[in-house]
């Protein structure tokens, strides 16, 4: 039986991390015996990970990153502090030699850069194959014995600025690197062209299991009541990519034009209060809801009349699949990577991104009574779950046999 090994970072709500639990799910346990390293066991989805899956013990000094310096210094782990002040120090250099912008990944690439030599190995044990599911990638390329390593791209890199010379070698260390769609394959391919050969794309799995065992766990009845307005839902952290701060201004828009919406938030993040300030300068205390964070947000989904995703930017979304998993209709902006999520009038709409013209396009599509019924058949025949794409991971694996 091979041996697996797959590090991330926790099991809070997310994208990837859902994404992580669907290949959870799917990997054949009879065949492949699978390791689970998280940094810190924390997280609502903990509690869903396969009996079959062996979840290792966390490790003291990868717990302490990505948490405060303070609560660092109470576990007393010093020399990680210490390796996470150094690299927050040289992020900082970095960013003005480099002339980023504030939307960079720098920050987290280095305190990991800063901090790998403060940590020991994983397992002694030697696997068949290693994935790191989440960036940055150095703890697997230099802390695993592993005949095989692979890592994980789920960001759409056009749309973020990094330290490029910095994370070539840290991808060097893989023999292979693993990205979610085409469109987030091309837009790392831009900045790292030289690793064209180690590129693969393999699509989000969903943990369908997981969702199809919660959606009618609760009504979502009270929270979103039938009030005679059509029900939009937009899911994610509230964070400057996910865009749910200029919902207020395009529900405005569309309210003006005559056509009532409620549109709820499901979410947290940095941005709450930016999105609570937008949402009384428009006067749309109505018709935009924050619903908060949610462990189960698949009630709500299947409560709401149109999933919306309003994004800046994304990888490529699990919220939309999930919403297409349940035969919702979908809408979507047109950020980058939006022709690799949907295509337009098939399976979903991609509306434009600046304000009144995503505003005029989400409208136009709500009130197509001749399209929804076509999408939705059409949803039916895709493989959605994408189950199909643990192939590609098994293929890795019999590389060398």
């Amino acid at each position: 039986m091979k041996k697996i090994l797959i590090f991330s970072h926790a099991m809070e709500i997310g994208g990837a991390e859902k994404s992580l639990l669907g290949l959870l799910e799917t990997i054949d346990t009879t065949k492949y015996s699978v390791d689970l390293f998280l940094m810190r066991h924390t997280g609502e989805l903990m509690k869903y990970i396969p009996n079959e899956i062996n979840l290792l013990p966390e490790i003291p000094q990868y717990s302490a990153l990505a948490i405060p310096i303070i609560e660092v210094l109470k576990k007393g782990q010093f020399s990680v502090a210490f390796g996470r002040c150094i690299g927050k120090e040289k992020a900082k250099q970095a960013v003005k030699r480099l002339n980023l912008s504030k939307d960079n990944q720098v920050g987290l690439e280095y305190s990991h850069k800063y901090t790998l030599k403060y940590m020991p190995s994983i397992n002694a044990k030697e696997y068949d194959l290693a994935i790191s599911f989440l960036t940055p990638h150095y703890f697997v390329a230099e802390r695993v014995r592993a005949k095989k390593k692979i890592a994980w791209i789920h960001t759409d890199y056009s749309c973020i600025d990094i330290d490029i010379s910095s994370e070539r070698k840290m991808w060097s260390k893989y023999d292979h690197i693993i990205s979610i769609s085409e469109d987030v394959t091309n837009s790392f391919l831009e900045k790292f062209p030289e690793l064209k050969d180690k590129i693969l794309v393999i699509e989000n799995i969903l943990p369908e299991n997981y969702i199809n065992s919660l959606t009618d766990a609760f009504s979502a009845e009270e929270e979103m009541p039938d009030n005679g307005t059509i029900k939009l839902l937009s899911i994610g952290r509230f964070s400057f990519p996910k865009r749910f701060d200029d919902v207020p201004a395009i529900c405005s828009i569309i309210k003006d034009s005559g056509v009532n919406i409620t549109w709820y938030l499901i979410g947290y993040g940095g941005d709450e209060q930016l999105i609570q300030k937008r949402i009384q300068e428009q006067n749309v205390e109505k018709e935009v809801i924050i619903l908060g964070k949610k462990e189960n947000p698949y009630p709500y989904i299947k409560m709401c009349d149109f999933y919306v995703q309003p994004s800046r930017y994304e990888g490529k979304s699990i919220a939309v699949r999930e919403a297409q998993l349940l035969g919702k209709p979908v809408i979507i902006t047109d950020y980058s990577t939006a022709h690799s999520q949907i295509r337009d009038e098939y399976d979903g709409m991609i509306v434009p991104m600046n304000l009144k013209d995503c505003a005029m396009g989400i409208r136009t599509s709500i009130c197509n009574k001749d399209i929804w019924p076509k999408i939705r058949n059409n949803l039916k025949k895709n493989d959605i779950a994408n189950k199909s794409e643990i192939m590609k991971l098994y293929k890795i694996l019999a590389e060398n046999d």
